[in-house]
Order: C-alpha cells, then structure tokens, then sequence
C-alpha cells in the first residue's frame, strides 16, 4: 500500500507575539509522515489561535496542534480523513471544554481557532473552527482564494467577537471541506493578526514573490503585518505542493505486478515453505488451499488469485487491499490474516487461520427447524463480528451464509474479504477503474447492482437476510422473486413474506424488526446494527401500533422468554472472548 514515495511539499511557518502582546497565543504545526502513512493518511498543517479573552488560549493553542499531529496520524488507517479528523477533533474539544470548567476563574476557559489542512492523493481536505484562516494560490488558474469562512459576529465596524471555536461549547461544530490538488498550489494557512491587517492582494504579493523562499516569505508577512499596524500574535504557514506523488498506470502497473501469480498449485508442491494439502475451493476469481508450514507444521488457508486476472491491474491491486484490509482487523468472530515474514513472500498470495467448522449455509441445510436459542446465539454473534469491522470503517458487503464458518465449540468466523469497502482506501486515487462489488443476490443490498453505496446499511440489510432465513428454517423475505427484478424501482416494489407464515412461533415484533433490517429501499431501513440488534431483543412498541394480537401468543412469550435469556448468556460469552483476544 505504499504509494506516495515521490510525494514533494516544502512547508515554512512563521510565528511572533507582536509588538503588543507579552505572549504568543499562537500555534502551527506540520507533519509530513513516512510512505506507509502519507498514502493512507497524508500530509498535514495546522494553525491555533489561542482567544485572548480567556485565560488558558495559549495553552489550548499548543495543546491542540500538539494533540492533532499526534493523535490524528494513530486513528485506524482504514477510517477516511473525514472520520479520523472529527474523531481527533470532537475528543480534543471535550478535553478542551473540560478543562476550561475546572478553572476557577471568571475568565475561565481553554479556548482557540482552529485550521487544519490533510494533503492526501489528489485532494486537499479543509476543516476549520473560528477566525484563522486557510487560502490557496491555484498553479491551474493563478487564482487566489480565502477556502474558509470566519466564523464571527460583528459589534461595531471595529468590534467582532467569535462564535465558534475550540473548547467553546460541548459541542464542536467544524467546517469541512474538500478542494482537488495540482501541483505548485500553495496553501496558505494565518491567524487574524496577519489578514485583520494585510488585504488578500497584499497577502498574495508576498507569497508570489516568495515562492523560492519560503521561509523568507513567511518571515516577509510577519514584518508586513506588523508594519501595518497588527497588535495581536502573527503567525503563518505556506505549504507548496511540488509533486502529488500520484501513480500514472504504468507506474500503477510496474509495482502491482513486482510478484508473479502462484503458478497452478496441487497437493504436495511447496510454496514459500508452504506445503500444499488440499485445495478446498475455486473460483473464477480465486482459489482456496489448505497448507502446512513446513518448518513449524502450522496448518493454514492461502488465497491465490486467478491466472485470468495476472494483467488486470484493478484486480490485482484489489486482492492487495484484501489483505491489507483484513489484517487490521481484529475480533474473534473474524477470520485472521496471518503475517508474512519480510522478504519471504515471492508470489501474490496471503494467508489466513485455518476454521474448522461448517459453513453457514451448510448448517441452515441440516437444521430445518432450529430452535430459536441457537439462532440468536449466531446472529448475535454475526452482528459483534460486523460491529468490529464497522468500527475501522470497514464494510464486508458480501455477507451470507457461505462467508460465515460455524465453529465445532458454537463460536463463528466471518471469512472473505473480497468485496470489502473501506472510505479511507477510496480516497487514494487509482489510475484504473474498480469494479463495483454486486455481492450475492438474494444477500446483498439491491443498491449495489446500481452503484450505490449504503455502507454499513448494506451490512445490515445481509444480516437480517440471513436472520429470516435462520429462523425460518431456509426460506427468503422475497422467496426467489429477486431474479426477475430489472430495475431499483422493481427491487422496491417487491412484497416482503411475514417470517411467521414459514413459522408461527415466530411473534409479530419480531418479525417487523426483520423487515424492516430487510427494506430494499434503504431510507427505510435501519441506520445502525445496535438499532437492529436492540428490536430484535425487545419488542419495540411502535411494530404493536394498530396491528391484530399475535394469534400465537402463548408461543410469542415462550420464545420472547428463550430469547432475552440467550441475549444475555452470550454477551458474557463475548465479553469473555474479547478480553480474552486482548489479553
């Protein structure tokens, strides 16, 4: 995943307390990180104005470039720069705000601007809080503009004050943005001492006529704004993108293809020091096997890619990202990726844990009419898997029975990363264009066939799927009439089947909690797997709303008893397990 070797910027700040002030109030930042994360999470500048009005805006100032250089670059490098900055930022904000009502003083208050620019692939991101400001010089039209707005109310012609910023209020509210790059834009990042005393025109000047020295320009504003009169802190940064460090596709195509596919793998040739066993599954798009370490004896699963695809560049950066993805994640009910020693990998493939264990797919198969007990025991289960990969901002998108192994001690392991979607992968540009992931038809969110992405919504749409068809012993909300659908609009149309006309124990709440997980028409459907999840455990008032009494009453408390018990005796399983896998 390393892309942005030749990414180039050239930073240089400046910063003063001015002529009038005892202090400077405040802050810049920059970090510009190693290949590994500069593609992933990019390069970032940062400007803090500390308020003056309150007493700790120096130290909110500092605090926070300190706090977003750092924390920022350790947020999971499958979250979008989007994600990981409001984490960052609304964490810092509470700091800030909390700190500020511990001090005792009237003037009480940990409180500053904030602008903050990421640098990553082929965009610019923007996220700001106050009355410093952000700008760019643009290399494509010459044209130079203020990116932000401040966020003031104005008193008199001469007094503004601000009514927003950092430790201000519990809630954070930031602008974001985003603003397609080129190389030699500059980006120009100041507090109000500078642009409350130099007009833009005057700004631009310096910078144009600095662009050689950036250091010397910076230092050149400094003394502009204090020449104009300025009597607060100034400070400035100028960041100049000189090479995006973006791939063209024959560079794209060069380090894909460093590894040769595997060639055609049988039982008893050696790979790598992997001996292999037994071929467990193929496909068009890839293949299965079982291979023993042969210098330990350790058994796993190695996934090779097909010889169809060994001049599809898309393809193959995407079975990269498989593994890349499913390493980062880390959670009991998800199947491990297991870790290649460096330089011992001369083939494109990767490893997983060995499941033993059945398939899904093949247990509903065996189990016509399960009891209600051990469906919940798996479905809750699925769900802790999912929330896991939903916490890095991982979507599987080809959830089913199939991608789901049923272990020997009841426990289970969702498999197959093939089609998984992750926001901080998609903003790193790729000269080629990606397939769209369909999923499995009666699985999948019909949304896909259509290009539409409904994120975790997807998810939820596949577990509740697949927990109608648990409960009813094999069946589909919308039998096979799936098949002949054309369009979304025939996909929304469909009638869903009550889960009760399969099986009658199953109650009216329960069943319109999974229809509403089951909705084609995502707007409908669940937000969150904890909304799903929370229906499906107790009964939400508002499916009883002038519907008939359930005809199987008696039945609907036998089951609703079996099932607040099972809830509850598997979160302690999990519970356990997780701090097990932690510890």
């Amino acid at each position: 995943m390393e892309r942005s070797r030749s990414f180039k910027a050239s930073i240089a700040t400046h910063t003063d307390a001015g002529n009038k002030k005892s202090i400077n109030e405040d802050a810049i930042g920059f970090r510009v990180p190693d290949a590994a994360l500069l593609t992933t999470k990019g390069a970032v500048a940062v400007v803090a104005d500390g308020v003056s009005s309150a007493e700790a805006g120096k130290e909110a100032a500092h605090r926070s470039v300190e706090a977003i250089l750092d924390n920022y670059f350790k947020t999971p490098e499958l979250w979008s720069v989007k994600h990981a900055v409001q984490k960052t930022l609304t964490t810092l904000n509470s700091e800030l705000y909390d700190l500020g009502r511990e001090m005792p003083n009237e003037a009480r208050g940990y409180i500053c601007t904030l602008s903050m620019v990421v640098i990553k692939s082929r965009l610019a991101y923007l996220f700001h809080v106050g009355d410093s400001r952000i700008y760019r010089l643009s290399a494509a039209d010459g044209t130079f503009k203020q990116l932000t707005r401040d966020h003031v109310a104005s008193i008199s012609n001469e007094k503004n004050y601000l009514i927003r910023a950092m430790g201000m209020d519990t809630t954070l509210n930031i602008d974001a943005s985003t603003v397609e790059i080129n190389k030699g834009d500059i980006f120009y990042l100041d507090s109000d001492g500078v642009h409350d005393f130099l007009d833009d025109e005057q700004i631009r000047a310096v910078i144009e006529q600095g662009q050689e020295d950036l250091d010397k320009a910076c230092k050149t504003m400094v003394e502009q704004a204090l020449a104009a009169g300025s009597d607060d802190n100034i400070s400035c940064a100028i960041l100049r993108i000189d090479n995006l460090g973006v791939e063209e596709k024959s560079d794209f195509s060069e380090r894909l293809t460093k590894l040769p596919f595997p060639p055609e793998l049988r039982p008893g040739l050696k790979i790598d020091g992997y001996e292999v066993l037994q071929e467990l599954w193929a496909s068009e798009r890839s293949q299965l096997y079982f291979v023993r370490n042969v210098e330990t004896g350790e058994e796993l699963v190695m996934k090779t890619p097909s010889a169809t695809y060994d001049d599809d560049p898309a393809y193959i950066e995407r079975f990269i990202a498989e593994e890349w993805i499913g390493s980062r994640i880390h959670h009991p009910s998800v199947v491990r990726i297991m870790p290649s020693a460096p330089g011992s990998k001369h083939f494109l493939y990767y490893l997983m844990e060995k499941v033993p264990g059945i398939t899904l797919q093949k247990w509903i198969e065996q189990n016509p009419e399960p009891r209600p007990s051990i469906v919940a025991d798996i479905i809750l289960k699925i769900a802790d898997g999912l929330q896991a990969m939903h916490a890095e901002q991982v979507v599987h998108q080809d959830l089913k029975p199939g991608n789901i192994m049923l272990l020997p001690d009841g426990n289970i392991k969702i498999v197959d990363f093939g089609a998984v979607y992750a926001p901080g992968l998609q903003e790193i540009f790729n000269p080629f264009e990606e397939e769209i992931a369909l999923g499995t038809l009666d699985y999948a969110d019909p949304s896909y066939r259509f290009g539409i992405n409904t994120f975790i919504k997807g998810d939820i749409y596949s577990l509740a799927v697949i927990a109608y068809e648990m409960f009813t012993g094999g069946q589909l909300p919308f039998g096979r009439r799936m098949e002949r659908c054309k369009t979304l609009e025939d996909f929304y149309a469909l009638e869903y089947v009550p889960s009760y006309n399969h099986r009658e124990i199953i109650p009216l709440w329960f069943d319109k909690a999974l229809e509403k997980g089951c909705k084609n028409n995502p707007a409908e459907r669940y937000a969150s797997l904890d909304e799903l999840m929370a229906d499906l455990q107790h009964p939400n008032p508002e499916f009883l709303k002038n519907s008939q009494v359930d005809k199987a009453e008696g039945n609907t408390v036998f089951f609703w008893k079996i099932l607040s018990f099972l809830w509850l005796a598997v979160l302690l399983v999990v519970l356990v397990l997780i701090y097990q896998d932690k510890t």
